[in-house]
């Protein structure tokens, strides 16, 4: 059976979208620019831009996911409209017929009371001819409010889909951005004889004891998630060619029949939160804020993690020591 666990306040997250792609741009486009850094600072820029480019990442993925709803929602408000125009089109052959059956026996035109004047007065104006029925008068005021509505459905529609669509472009445009500036920072790291930070590698595991015998389940999450180590990290990445850190966890997890939600700000509240100290394999660990934490991993036992860090360098297993552990925000159980 596939489980689904509670996803967090979408409210909240689409307000932050917004604000994480400006926030990012800025730190991007004001940070100083160092003449001649040392090995440390270009280090320290490059944790920094590595960060920014993780929350811009998940900015993308937030307005990726709500520009397919928006688009979703527009194409259940066609099929509504589509409904509605028949509906409006029989009504129409009514309101034709009630006219038809009113000329004939009055001086007045309804043509000329229905068509030449705004629906207000049409409508007053109907409940004034005393040879219509009641009858007749509910099916010419529900005529003028089907007419309204599907306007009105048309409206929001064409602006839900502006809107999200303008978010996605600015979201993308942002992360291209950050993107470029990491991949610049870790050329001048490198010329300064300097070493990635969040490369963590293998020798610096811990040799803890929580590698062991685990569930069926996680094993089948970490099997996958393994496999996937040197696929290629790809922005909104889902799969199977190449992923994103959330895209890498969510893929994973389907392997266990558990539905995760797409970003890091909804996973991090799809299960039970556990401490540093109490993460075992298949754990989900968060990186960077706390409330709204824009970096995922994997949980793989004795100290280590699978996950992809950024466009440069592809999915990797990484030992936690130094670098993640020091930006390390939470963890959550799932399954």
């Amino acid at each position: 059976m596939t489980r689904n666990p509670e996803p967090g306040s979408r409210g909240r997250r689409r307000g932050a979208t917004v604000g994480f792609v400006a926030l990012g741009a800025l730190a991007l486009s004001s940070a100083p620019a160092l003449a001649e850094p040392t090995a440390e600072e270009a280090q320290q820029r490059y944790e920094e831009l590595q960060e920014e480019l993780s929350v811009l990442n998940e900015a993308f993925n937030q307005a990726e996911e709500d520009h397919s709803s928006a688009r979703t929602e527009l194409e259940d408000i066609d099929a509504r409209l589509a409904e509605a125009q028949e509906d409006l089109d029989a009504m129409s052959g009514q309101v034709a017929g009630i006219a038809r059956v009113a000329y004939t026996e009055s001086t007045h035109s309804l043509f000329t009371v229905l068509f030449d004047s705004s629906p207000d007065a049409a409508l007053q104006n109907v409940a004034d001819l005393n040879f219509l029925s009641e009858g007749q008068e509910v099916v010419l005021a529900d005529y003028v409010v089907e007419v309204e509505r599907a306007e009105e459905l048309r409206e929001q529609a064409a602006a839900a889909e502006e809107g999200a669509a303008q978010a996605l472009s600015e979201a993308e445009s942002a992360q291209e951005e950050g993107e470029a500036a990491l991949e610049e920072q870790a050329v001048v790291l490198e010329s300064l004889g300097g070493v990635d930070p969040t490369a963590g590698a293998a020798g610096a595991a811990a040799t803890g004891g929580d590698a062991g015998a685990v569930s069926g389940d996680v094993q089948a999450v970490l099997d996958f998630a393994r496999a996937q180590i040197g696929k290629p990290y790809v922005w909104g990445g889902t799969g199977p060619d190449g992923y994103d850190c959330s895209g890498l966890v969510q893929a994973a997890w389907a392997q266990a029949g558990v539905s995760l939600p797409r970003t890091t700000y909804d996973q991090v509240n799809a299960g039970t939160r556990v401490s540093r100290d109490e993460v075992q394999p298949g754990d989900l660990l968060f990186f960077y804020s706390e409330s709204a934490p824009s970096h995922v991993g994997i949980y793989s036992g004795n100290g280590m993690m699978i996950h992809g860090s950024n466009p440069s360098k592809p999915l990797e297993e990484v030992s936690l020591a130094a670098y993640w552990d020091g930006v390390f925000s939470g963890a959550v159980r799932v399954g």
